[in-house]
């Protein structure tokens, strides 16, 4: 659905991405995540047909964003981080007159508003003027305008900003159900809800992609250190004493104490299994081993890892020309 290769745009002299590339296949949802001055937005401004590149190319279901514009614009809902509402126009007016222009037939447009109402639950809401709606049925409500003509393709930027923890879930959940029947590409900069909607993600940092896979995957490759999540009932500092003179056991961090079980984290030397270990001391303690789960970097961890070790790799870079 959307292929972008060597996307390359500058400002004056300043590349704010250079040969981005990557593919979101048909039904994905992909997380496009990055720090603040990465390159996202520019690299949304492009694919949405906002701004041309520099060099290099992007298609949206085989049409070029540049070149066939406005057919690839045609296969798009957009919602972008401020979504430009009409706060005297009602629910339904407002995506009427939002149908309108993008040139849907009246017919159509009509039974369209409906089905997009119902489905983002904004029934009770339909006639309310959009200025007296909280902050998240204003994003529901731009939601609603992004799939009205039923793009192949959404592209949301910031869907869950601004918004309370309830709506939250509930615009998680939303976008959750819009994967499969539509291609999404999120932005956020709430990273647990990208890792729980996403099936995979993609990370820029200064204008580069650093990463782009399952979350699984990069928490194998960059995980390093055996981590095991386990509950034990017994006394918790006889445990720990006991775990950390496992070989191989480097760091046991006890989480939470419950009415004699206690949950522990277990991180282990990389490429060592240490689990038949830990069950062998538990058992030898004579304790009682409720549960014992492996566990991967979560996707803040990944996130950290690969823009702080980047820039730390481009500050060393720099050092060296410098004293060159």
């Amino acid at each position: 659905m959307i292929e972008a290769k060597g996307l390359t745009k500058y400002y004056g002299n300043f590349p704010a991405i250079e040969n981005v590339s990557f593919d979101v296949k048909s039904g994905e949802v992909l997380g496009f995540l990055g720090p603040n001055g990465s390159g996202k937005t520019t690299s949304m401004r492009i694919l949405t047909g906002f701004m041309p590149p520099t060099s290099g190319n992007a298609e949206i279901g085989g049409y070029d964003v540049v070149t066939k514009s406005r057919d690839a614009r045609r296969l798009i809902g957009y919602l972008p981080e401020s979504v430009p509402l009409y706060t005297d126009m009602t629910i339904r007016s407002y995506l009427s007159f939002m149908g309108t222009l993008k040139d849907m037939p009246r017919a159509k447009l009509r039974s369209r508003i409906d089905d997009v109402i119902d489905h983002l639950s904004l029934q009770d809401y339909a006639d309310t003027y959009v200025g007296r709606l909280s902050k998240g049925y204003r994003q529901r409500v731009g939601i609603a305008q992004a799939i009205l003509h039923e793009p192949p393709l959404l592209i949301l930027d910031e869907p869950t900003i601004g918004i309370d923890p309830r709506q939250v879930v509930e615009t998680r959940q939303i976008i959750k159900g819009l994967g499969g029947t539509h291609t999404v590409l999120i932005s956020s900069h709430v990273l647990p809800e990208v890792s729980m909607i996403a099936d995979r993600v993609l990370i820029i940092h200064e204008g580069h992609v650093v990463a782009m896979d399952k979350m699984e995957n990069l928490s194998n490759t960059l995980g390093g250190n055996t981590r095991v999540s386990i509950e034990v009932r017994g006394p918790e500092k006889a445990i720990e004493k006991a775990l950390l003179s496992v070989d191989g056991i480097q760091e046991v961090v006890i989480e939470e104490v419950t009415g004699g079980v206690v949950r522990l984290q277990v991180q282990g030397t990389a490429g060592r299994p240490v689990r038949e270990d830990i069950a062998k001391t538990i058992v030898d303690g004579g304790w009682g081993l409720y549960e014992m789960n492996p566990f991967g970097l979560t996707l803040e961890e990944i996130f950290l890892r690969l823009t702080t070790t980047e820039q730390a790799s481009l500050d060393s870079d720099d050092e060296e020309e410098s004293s060159a």
